[in-house]
This record gives C-alpha cells, sequence and structure tokens, in this order.
C-alpha cells in the first residue's frame, strides 16, 4: 500500500514536474561533475580557475540580458497566446545577450583584468556565439517548463553532457578549451531544442507589444530581482581571481558545485510550485508538500555532504580536498536556504514582486559585503561563513513574516 500511495503522489502535477526536474539537476550536476573530474587531470588548476572566471562570466552576461522575460515567460505562457509570449521573449533576449556580451568584450579589463586575452578576434567570436546559444538554450528551456514537458527539458541536459568528451581535442587551448567544449554543447542543443519545439510554436521572432506592456511591470520587477540573486555567485570566482589567484578560485568553485547538490530537490521542487501555482493550482497546498519533500531530502544528504565531503573533492584532485571546511559550511546553510526557495514562488504566483526585490537587495548586500570582508580575512572558506550568514538572517526573517502574516 505504501508503494502503491508513493506511485500515486508521483501523479501529482508538483511531484511530476518535480521529479524531472530533480532528475534534470542531478543528470547535470552528474556531468559537471565528471566534467571538472576530466578538466582537473588534463588542465592545470590555474586553467581550471581561469575556466570557471570564464563560465562565470557567460552567467554573468546572460543574466543582465534576461529583463525579466524568463520568469514572464513561464507566469504568462499558460494565459496568452503562446506563439507571441515565446518569440517575444526569444526575440528580445536573443538581441540582448548579443549586446550585453559585446559591452562586456569591450570593459573587460575593468571587469576582469584577468581575462582580457579574450578581446582577441576569434575569442571574442567564440564567446559572443557561446552567449547567444546559451541565450537561447535558457529561453526555450522555460518554455518546455512552462508547457510541462519537462520530460522533453531532460534531454537538453542529455545534449549539454557532450562536453565531457569535447575536453581532451580541446586540451590545446588551455582555459578556453574548458570554455569552447561548453559552448559548442550550448549549440548543440540550441539546434535540438528549436526543432523540438517547432511542432507546437510557430518561428517567427516578432515582439508583441501589447505582451510586453502587459507584462512589463512584472518583468522588470524580477529582472532587477534576478540581477541581485544571481550577481553575488556569478562574480564570486571572477572576485577570488583577482584577490586570491586561479588556484582559490578553482578550488572554491569545485566546492561551490559540490555544495550545490542538497540544493537540486529544493530548486526543482520550488520551480514545479512556481509552474503548479500559475496553473492556479492551490497555493498553500501546494507549499506544504514541497516543504514536506524538501526537508525529507535535505536532512540525509547534509549528513552526508558534511561528513563525506572531502572524498567528494578528493575525485576531483587532491588540491581540492583543502576546500573541505567551505564545502560543510555551504552544505549546512541549505536549512535556510530552502525556506528562501519556497518564499520566491510564492510571491510571484501572488504577484508581489516588490518583496522579492527588498529581499534579494538584502541578500545581496549582505553576502557580497560579508564575502568581500571574509575573503581577505579567511581566504575561501570566509564564503562559507558570509553563506551561512546570509541566509540564517534571510530564513528567519521570512518566518517572521510568514507568522505574522498567518500563513501558517
Amino acid at each position: 500500500m505504501n508503494i502503491k500511495n508513493l506511485l500515486e503522489q508521483l501523479k501529482d502535477p508538483l511531484y511530476k514536474n518535480s521529479l524531472f526536474l530533480m532528475l534534470s539537476r542531478i543528470f547535470d550536476v552528474a556531468c559537471g561533475f565528471v566534467f571538472w573530474i576530466i578538466a582537473a587531470k588534463f588542465y592545470s588548476v590555474e586553467d581550471v580557475g581561469v575556466a570557471t572566471a570564464l563560465i562565470s562570466s557567460l552567467g554573468l552576461v546572460i543574466l543582465f540580458s534576461r529583463f525579466g522575460f524568463d520568469k514572464s515567460l513561464i507566469r504568462f505562457f499558460n494565459v496568452n497566446d503562446k506563439n507571441r509570449v515565446l518569440n517575444t521573449c526569444l526575440a528580445i533576449t536573443t538581441v540582448s545577450s548579443l549586446i550585453v556580451g559585446i559591452t562586456y568584450l569591450i570593459g573587460i579589463d575593468f571587469f576582469a583584468s584577468g581575462l582580457s586575452f579574450i578581446q582577441s578576434p576569434v575569442y571574442a567570436v567564440m564567446f559572443l556565439l557561446s552567449v547567444i546559444m546559451n541565450s537561447i538554450v535558457s529561453i526555450t528551456g522555460n518554455a518546455l517548463t512552462a508547457m510541462r514537458k519537462v520530460d522533453n527539458f531532460f534531454f537538453q541536459y542529455v545534449i549539454q553532457s557532450i562536453r565531457i568528451p569535447l575536453l581532451i581535442p580541446f586540451v590545446f587551448l588551455g582555459s578556453f578549451g574548458i570554455f569552447g567544449s561548453v559552448g559548442l554543447a550550448y549549440l548543440l542543443c540550441t539546434l535540438f531544442t528549436i526543432l523540438l519545439l517547432r511542432k507546437n510554436i510557430r518561428f517567427d521572432f516578432k515582439v508583441d507589444k501589447k505582451f510586453i506592456k502587459e507584462s512589463f511591470s512584472f518583468s522588470s520587477g524580477n529582472y532587477i530581482s534576478s540581477v541581485l540573486q544571481t550577481v553575488p555567485t556569478m562574480i564570486m570566482p571572477i572576485l577570488i581571481l583577482n584577490l586570491l589567484g586561479e588556484a582559490q578560485a578553482a578550488k572554491y568553485y569545485i566546492a561551490f558545485a559540490i555544495g550545490n547538490l542538497v540544493l537540486i530537490v529544493p530548486e526543482s521542487l520550488s520551480t514545479s510550485l512556481f509552474v503548479e501555482g500559475s496553473h492556479g493550482e492551490s497555493l498553500r497546498k501546494s507549499v506544504i508538500k514541497a516543504a514536506l519533500a524538501i526537508y525529507a531530502f535535505l536532512i540525509p544528504a547534509v549528513v552526508l555532504i558534511y561528513f563525506f565531503g572531502d572524498l567528494l573533492l578528493g575525485l576531483v584532485g587532491k588540491d581540492y580536498a583543502e576546500a573541505f571546511e567551505l564545502l560543510r559550511l555551504l552544505s549546512l546553510s541549505s536549512f535556510f536556504v530552502a525556506i528562501y526557495s519556497l518564499f520566491l514562488p510564492v510571491q510571484n504566483i501572488r504577484m508581489r514582486v516588490e518583496s522579492i526585490v527588498k529581499l534579494n537587495l538584502l541578500r545581496f548586500l549582505l553576502l557580497v559585503g560579508l564575502s568581500y570582508i571574509f575573503i581577505l580575512r579567511f581566504g575561501i572558506v570566509g564564503i562559507g561563513y558570509a553563506w551561512m550568514i546570509t541566509y540564517a538572517v534571510l530564513g528567519v526573517g521570512i518566518v517572521g513574516l510568514v507568522r505574522r502574516m498567518g500563513w501558517v
């Protein structure tokens, strides 16, 4: 009967979509883990450190070119004409990603002087192509999620796994060999997703002004919120590269990647909660189910990482085991991160974007400020202290707000 009840629960759209999102994320993380193990074997620690800064730079460009349309795509996809929503989001974000990418290259000496070599024509073109492909994959992936076709979303990650074998033939490029393998994987994934979506979507890349006006408030609020939310983690490898050097940047990046393993379930359920709420499902019921599932996973996962995380770091390379204390702090903070992850989709569904902006502004100030101070004092483990303090403050604040509003 327990197995039967479990199977019945998995038919629930919240859990079903979350399951595929989790599988997608687990597969991506597993591939990422193998990717960095191989990179550590064939490339120097310094090359890995520079590559992490390049990949973070790519993420920053994508972040600043979204303008909130990644969130609006999910929120309005089910209640508007799907063709005009996707084409508008795709056209605006693709063009803006190219503009932001060029701007980043022009100002690279100011943003990250250690990456100035990508201003050379060949590297610059490869970087911009990677930016465009990443942008398209991101938006089309959100479209698959909004359509509840998360099984197809999983195949995006399967195709992106091609980056692993590409590491070896690109080794002669040094740090850009690591980055180039990621960029080529995005190109193949773009072609696959567009062919897949053509069955349901008519691509014309026309911009619908009416949709832009209708979603402007929601999009702009989420854009500011997303920038504040994501910038701290994106700039951290670049900050460490400038303050502590390539080797420490590599050690931080690997520890952070492994620490994020425990956040797979919270992130997946958070996304699924947003999708289901946007489809009109009961919000209170969905939040309770999501919270129970999150903490049922987090407790054993954090225990494993806390006691055996050094073994995972050692698989990448013996030098990376030095980041074990940072990994422990990141994993423990996930109990607070889960509260934050549940709160964001609830407020987006309720169209209370302004509260998310305020919350992420506080997070930005705490995380960036404390990280800079603690890095100078404690090295990369200082980021763990900053991460723990920041999310503890946010978690306690959210719980207090929820109780005061009478939501529980």
